[in-house]
């Protein structure tokens, strides 16, 4: 490892790529990432889904047939807004404890924790468990790059355990929600506003869909953890001039889903429900994760936590989705955290920063974890 390379100039690093999405450009940081593991002693593939959109698997190979345990995070951002950044978000400016730009929290500084946990046990002797780490692009966007990854036949293989960098303060997540996003499009028949009567108006459809979405039962026990599912109608268009009778409106849709639910079949009783007057496209199509809190391994997790957090851990979800929606599955269902060094309420966010001390924290915990499935 070279000797100015530390958790802190890793974040700063990969904060300098800019790789918001769209349109992502991920290659450079995947490049730049993949050299570092390289030197180090991993060995790297990349797998690109278009131009630019490029995902990074290095694997640190065992001794023994045990299941690799794999990290992953992802590299890609989302855009920096409308509102003007105090700070460069490109440039990883630091005050005091914290560490600005976009992605610090959201979650290039989980990426540079568990690379830097990864650099260190491959210094370490020869692990008898291996290590896998799986950088994807445009996860912001519907897990695009993962599910290019699950497609791809030998591009993950399987995995003992994994850990998602994503932002939890360094609390261990054990399950979360997935997301079913859906466009419900109503036709209708272009009139004179003058007149209404000659036409078929589909901004009254839509209206009448809202409403009666508002009533929408999913006649589902919540999950212990996660509660019931949620759906919300997040944006409306129609119409094109307010003296026409308008010919289109769409709803757009967005469905929160627990681990028991099949998204398939909440997409055909949406679909039932809303009738044949509505065509429906899917836009983001993941499913919830949920582990065993009383797992083995989980309950190892909780305990190397313990010190870092001053209080052992408690089982929790969370409502958002991570790219363990698709590569848990992929990987063949190991068990699943979410544990990583940002702040949850800073994603998204102008001026969006993360604590050093977290993403200190986070990668000295990731090494732990590490070596204790490793056999180190």
């Amino acid at each position: 490892m070279k000797p100015s390379l530390n958790v802190l100039s890793l974040t700063r690093s990969l904060l300098a790529f800019d790789t918001v999405n769209p349109p992502g450009k991920e290659r450079a940081c995947a490049e730049f990432l993949g050299k570092l593991l390289e030197d180090g002693g991993f060995e790297t593939d990349f797998y690109e889904f278009g131009e630019g959109r490029t995902n990074l698997v290095a694997r640190l190979k065992g001794t023994d047939d045990t299941l690799p345990i794999c990290f992953t995070g992802h590299i890609d951002t989302i855009p920096l807004g409308a509102m003007p950044w105090t700070k460069d978000p490109l440039k990883g400016e630091i005050e005091g404890d914290r560490i600005y730009g976009r992605g610090t929290s959201d979650m290039k500084g989980g990426v540079a924790a568990m690379v830097m946990a990864g650099l260190r046990i491959a210094e370490l002797s020869k692990p008898k468990a291996g290590m896998t780490l799986v950088i994807t692009a445009g996860e912001e966007t519907g897990s695009e790059g993962a599910y290019f990854l699950a497609a791809h036949e030998s591009a993950l293989g399987k995995a003992g355990a994994m850990v998602v960098g994503e932002p939890t303060s360094n609390s261990p997540i054990v399950a979360h929600k997935g997301a079913l996003w859906i466009e419900a499009r109503a036709a209708g028949t272009a009139a004179h506003g003058s007149m209404p009567e000659k036409g078929d108006n589909a901004i009254y459809k839509a209206a009448q869909a809202v409403t009666k979405l508002q009533n929408f039962n999913f006649e589902l026990a919540p999950h212990a953890l996660l509660g019931s599912p949620t759906i919300n109608v997040g944006t409306i268009k129609g119409g094109v001039n307010i003296n026409s009778v308008p010919d289109q409106a769409v709803i757009g849709i967005d469905i929160r889903t627990i681990p028991a639910q099949n998204n398939k079949r909440v997409y055909d009783e949406l679909k039932r429900y809303l009738g044949h007057e509505f065509e429906l496209d899917r836009l983001v199509d993941v499913g919830g994760v949920a582990t065993d809190p009383e797992n083995d391994w989980v309950q190892g997790v909780f305990e190397i936590m313990e010190p870092f957090l001053k209080e052992r851990p408690v089982a929790r979800g969370v409502t958002y989705f991570t790219d363990a929606s698709v590569l848990t599955p992929a990987l063949g269902n190991p068990p699943t955290i979410i544990l990583g060094p940002g702040e949850a309420v800073m994603a998204h966010k102008t001026d969006e920063f993360c604590y050093i001390s977290k993403i200190e924290e986070a990668s000295a915990a990731y090494l732990e974890i590490a070596k204790k499935w490793c056999g180190l």
